[in-house]
C-alpha cells in the first residue's frame, strides 16, 4: 500500500477515535511534570503554580479535581468551558471549578509557537472549606467558589492578575498564601464578570433558604426533559406562586421560565458535544416540544445555531 494512503488511513482513524471519545479527559498526574510547566511536587504546598507555552501537551479538552485560575498572556483563539464557546485574547482571566471541562485553542500562531501563553494556579476545595469553617473572615470567598463551579470570566483585572501571578510564582510559604488570599478577595469583590457555562445560584444568609433553593434546582435539573409548571414546584416548597417567583428570581438571577430554558439548552449542548443524535431528537430529549422554539432559544442563549455549536465544539480537542 502506498505510504501516502497509509498516512491518510492513520489520520482518518485518529479523527474517528476523537469523534467517538467526546468526553473530556481527566488530567492525570503523569502530565503534571515540570517539563510541561508545573512546579515540582516538593516545592509547593496548598497552591500550585503552572505556566506553559503553545503548543503544549496540557492543551486539550480536560478536567481535574482542583479549581484553576487561568490567565492568557499571549495569543488569541477559542475558549471552551463546559458548554460555553467564546473568544480569548491576552488578558483573558477565568476561574474554573472542580471537574469543569475546559480548553483554550490558539489560532494564527507562528510555526515556532510561543514560549509563554498561560499562567495558572491550581488549588483544592477541601483545605479551603476546612479553613472557612475555622476562620469566619474567609467566608467572603464562598460566593466566588460557588460561582466557579460553572466558570467565571473576569473583566478589567488582567494587569492586576498578572502582578499577582508573578508574586505567587516568586514566593513560597505563608507569603505566597497571603498573596493568594489578597488575590481571591479582589476576585470575590469584582462585579465585572460573567458566568460561562450555566446559571448559578446566589448565596443566602440562612441555611433553610439555601436548602429550599437546592431542592428546587435539583428537581428541575433531574426532570428538565419532562413537563412541569411553576405552580407545581411552588406547591412542593409550600409557597404561593407569586412568592415562589420572587424567591426563585432572587436565588438564581433568572425568572423560572428563563432558568428552565437555560438548563434545557445546556443539556442540549452536552448531547450535541458528546453524541451523534440528530438535532431534532436532541430538541425533544431535553424537554422542548417545538423545534423552531428550540432553535430560537438556542440562538438567543449561545449566539449560534445548534448545528454551528456542534461544528465549533469539535475544535475543543485542538487540531491534528
Amino acid at each position: 500500500m502506498p505510504e501516502r494512503v497509509v498516512q491518510q488511513d492513520l489520520e482518518a482513524k485518529i479523527v474517528t477515535n476523537r469523534l467517538r471519545n467526546r468526553s473530556p479527559e481527566l488530567e492525570h498526574y503523569r502530565l503534571r511534570e515540570p517539563t510541561h510547566g508545573f512546579e515540582p511536587k516538593e516545592t509547593y504546598g496548598f497552591l500550585r503554580y503552572l505556566q506553559h507555552g503553545f503548543p503544549n501537551p496540557l492543551v486539550r479538552w480536560h478536567y481535574h479535581e482542583e479549581y484553576e485560575l487561568h490567565l492568557i498572556v499571549d495569543t488569541k483563539g477559542k475558549v471552551f468551558v463546559g458548554d460555553y464557546i467564546g473568544q480569548f485574547e491576552p488578558g483573558h482571566l477565568v476561574l474554573t471549578g472542580p471537574r469543569l471541562p475546559h480548553n483554550w485553542i490558539s489560532v494564527d500562531v507562528a510555526d515556532e509557537g510561543v514560549a509563554l501563553r498561560d499562567m495558572a494556579l491550581q488549588f483544592a476545595h477541601e483545605p479551603l472549606e476546612s479553613a472557612i469553617q475555622l476562620i469566619p473572615e474567609m467566608r467572603e470567598i464562598l460566593p466566588l467558589l460557588e460561582r466557579a463551579r460553572h466558570g467565571i470570566e473576569f473583566f478589567g483585572m488582567s494587569e492586576a492578575a498578572e502582578d499577582y501571578f508573578i508574586q505567587i510564582r516568586e514566593t513560597s510559604g505563608l507569603e505566597r498564601f497571603i498573596c493568594f488570599l489578597r488575590f481571591m478577595r479582589e476576585l470575590a469583590l469584582c462585579q465585572n464578570y460573567r458566568l460561562l457555562s450555566t446559571s448559578q445560584l446566589q448565596s443566602f444568609d440562612d441555611d433553610a433558604s439555601l436548602a429550599q433553593v437546592s431542592t428546587i434546582v435539583n428537581y428541575i435539573t433531574e426532570h428538565c426533559e419532562t413537563q412541569f409548571s411553576m405552580t407545581e414546584l411552588a406547591d412542593r416548597v409550600g409557597m404561593s406562586e407569586s412568592k415562589f417567583s420572587r424567591f426563585f428570581k432572587r436565588a438564581t438571577g433568572n425568572s423560572f421560565t428563563d432558568f428552565v430554558n437555560r438548563l434545557r439548552i445546556n443539556k442540549a449542548c452536552q448531547l450535541l458535544m458528546e453524541t451523534d443524535r440528530y438535532i431534532t431528537n436532541v430538541c425533544y430529549d431535553v424537554g422542548f416540544n417545538n423545534v423552531a422554539n428550540f432553535n430560537r432559544r438556542f440562538l438567543a442563549l449561545k449566539g449560534m445555531t445548534p448545528k454551528e455549536f456542534r461544528r465549533q465544539a469539535e475544535d475543543r480537542f485542538g487540531r491534528l
